[in-house]
């Protein structure tokens, strides 16, 4: 089969790879799309050790499965394979199990023609579902994950208060996106990139500023959703946090740097790291995406899986002005 493979850092190769073994209570996929993850970006830039080359990476999919009982149900892929036997695995926190495998990570991914998944790891969409749109259910459940958890411990509903979202990624704008489903009427997204700025304005959905440029405004927001990482995105976000507002950090740009643990303190915020979603959250992004709950999503970059490798660089040089590249073997 084809594959889109990283052989080394700033090197992935299209290249003809052997096909998947299946093993027991395995399906085998025919990928249909696949969508370039930030954590993609970091192993192609060689900076996470956990992704060795020679490595087929991809977790973001939608595809077909081929053979068997279910053959021809179009499904999503939660990528997350976990144990399913220890206390946070049945306590429904599967995201948290020390188990955890990833496609694209311990074991190969979808950046390719095929790939095989244990059957409890599928989940069914429509068949007439739109697999390009479908295949951001992964990114689409990290954002809906987020969201749930500052809603959980948020002082007042979401609806009632103002949220700012760093970065306009895919991430940060369907952490928009779902925050207009819960109702929030005052978002503000920030992005440094002019053509992502013009992108995601064209929702309609939130108020999109340059923070190099905007002020964003100190003590302001209720909920803060720090989709980028870095330590500017997480200085910002602790200035921009009301006394009682809550910082969601997903995004993990770059761990270093300094926190305002003062501020922290005297003002009562609540500061919490999310790692992906739980199964429950990825079957309800799936369910929200097919009944077009967060609009048209209009603004996927769709392109073949041998244009993958111009793809890596041009996002590596911040040349796209889409939140998500989707690759289409």
């Amino acid at each position: 089969m084809r594959a889109l493979v990283y052989t080394a850092p700033n090197e992935v190769e299209l290249r003809n790879e052997p096909d998947p073994l299946l093993a027991a209570g395995e399906e085998l996929i025919q990928v249909d799309a696949v969508g370039i993850c930030g954590s993609d970006l970091h192993a192609y830039l060689g900076h996470d050790a956990r992704r060795v080359p020679p490595l087929i990476l991809g977790h973001e999919v939608c595809g077909t499965v081929v053979g068997g009982d279910r053959s021809g149900m179009q499904v999503v892929v939660n990528p997350l394979i976990t144990c399913g036997e220890c206390n946070d695995c049945l306590n429904g926190l599967t995201n948290l199990c020390t188990e955890r495998k990833l496609i694209g990570m311990n074991r190969p991914g979808a950046f390719a023609e095929q790939f095989s998944i244990p059957t409890q790891n599928i989940v069914e969409v429509p068949a007439d579902g739109d697999c390009v749109q479908l295949a951001l259910t992964e990114p689409a459940a990290v954002s809906l994950h987020s969201v749930r958890l500052v809603e959980r411990v948020a002082m007042r509903p979401l609806s009632e208060g103002a949220s700012l979202v760093m970065g306009g990624g895919a991430v940060g704008l369907l952490c928009a996106l779902f925050l207009h489903d819960y109702g929030c009427k005052d978002i503000t997204l920030c992005e440094t990139n002019a053509e992502r700025r013009k992108v995601v304005d064209a929702t309609g959905i939130c108020r999109v500023i340059d923070p190099t440029e905007s002020e964003i405004g100190d003590d302001r927001y209720d909920a803060v959703f720090d989709a980028v990482g870095i330590p500017a995105t997480r200085q910002a976000s602790i200035s921009a946090a009301k006394a009682g507002g809550v910082i969601m950090h997903i995004g993990l740009g770059d761990a270093s740097g300094e926190m305002d643990v003062r501020k922290l303190t005297l003002s009562e915020i609540t500061f919490i790291g999310t790692y992906t979603y739980t199964a429950l959250d990825f079957r309800i992004a799936a369910n929200k995406i097919a009944k077009g709950d967060l609009g048209c999503l209009d603004w996927i970059d769709e392109r073949p899986l041998s244009d993958g490798s111009q793809a890596f660089r041009e996002l590596i040089q911040g040349r796209v002005a889409s939140p998500k590249i989707i690759l289409r073997p």
